[in-house]
């Protein structure tokens, strides 16, 4: 499955950032909320991610949701890896980053097969 990852979409000043994965027929908008300055050691202390059509229009969960946060260890699995994307050596290209790309993606893929169903 063919996919674009777009990461770290922030607005200046703000404590949310976007991220999104682009598949062939659906796409996933992750927001990640974080406390403390923003240029100085944030801490994530949220991430909540909504799963859409091409066409912007929101697809609902099993239990007839728009969105799911993410908790417990699955957000740990999480924080780590978006330290790894988000790490001077994913930036400078000093670890492969088509490896840590495919395990966010499949991470986030996983947890969509959880809550969604898709047809």
């Amino acid at each position: 499955m063919n996919y674009t990852l777009d990461l770290n979409t922030q607005e200046s000043g703000s404590n949310l950032v976007f991220n999104t994965i682009t598949f062939d027929s659906f796409k996933v908008n992750i927001i990640e909320r974080y406390t403390g300055k923003m240029n100085f050691n944030p801490k994530l202390c949220e991430v909540i991610f909504k799963v859409r059509t091409l066409d912007d229009e929101l697809i609902q969960r099993r239990d007839g949701n728009l969105r799911v946060k993410i908790k417990d260890d699955k957000f740990e699995t999480y924080q780590e890896l978006s330290k790894v994307l988000s790490s001077y050596n994913y930036k400078n290209k000093l670890l492969n980053r088509k490896e840590a790309d495919q395990n966010y993606v499949h991470f986030m893929l996983s947890m969509i097969i959880q809550n969604y169903e898709l047809n």
